[in-house]
């Protein structure tokens, strides 16, 4: 039970954290720095606008895999040891997936320009690459003893 509640609730708070921020750029919040800008896009596609030519069903894909997901790490019990890093993919995750159906597209706001001109990210972005790197660290630095018979 505790393992399901630190997921479920970092899971909750990324959500949250996620969509009020993005609020902040919905609403009109702009800053402008020497690498880094603060400013609202709409990403109709995924990571670098790929497969933005999918429009409306792209939404449907993404909500679909992120079912599919949160159905695998239940069925093959993989909260017991990666209950944090999970929420936290599954909270960014459900953050993108939101803004899909709310505004079409997902609320990005740091653009990076330094050097190059096409990096826009968020906070849900920034969650599921830490909870993606959290993972492979656990498998591949902390491997499980299991025991075999």
């Amino acid at each position: 039970m505790r393992v399901f509640a630190v997921f479920f609730l970092v899971l909750l708070g990324t959500f949250i954290i996620d969509q009020n921020i993005k609020m902040l750029f919905v609403d009109g919040y702009y800053r402008a720095g020497e690498c880094i800008d603060l400013e609202l896009h709409y990403n109709k596609g995924v990571a670098f606008s790929m497969f933005a030519f999918l429009g409306p069903y792209l939404k449907w894909i993404q909500a679909l895999l992120v079912i599919g997901i949160l159905f695998v790490v239940f069925k093959e019990g993989y909260l017991r040891r990666y209950a944090f890093p999970i929420g936290l993919l599954l909270g960014g995750a459900f953050g993108n997936v939101y803004d899909r159906f709310v505004h079409e597209g997902v609320v990005d706001y740091i653009a990076w320009h330094c050097g190059f001109n096409w990096a826009v990210f968020n906070f849900a972005d920034i969650a599921i690459d830490v909870a993606v790197v959290w993972i492979l660290v656990l498998v591949y630095f902390f491997p499980e003893n299991r025991k075999e018979t």
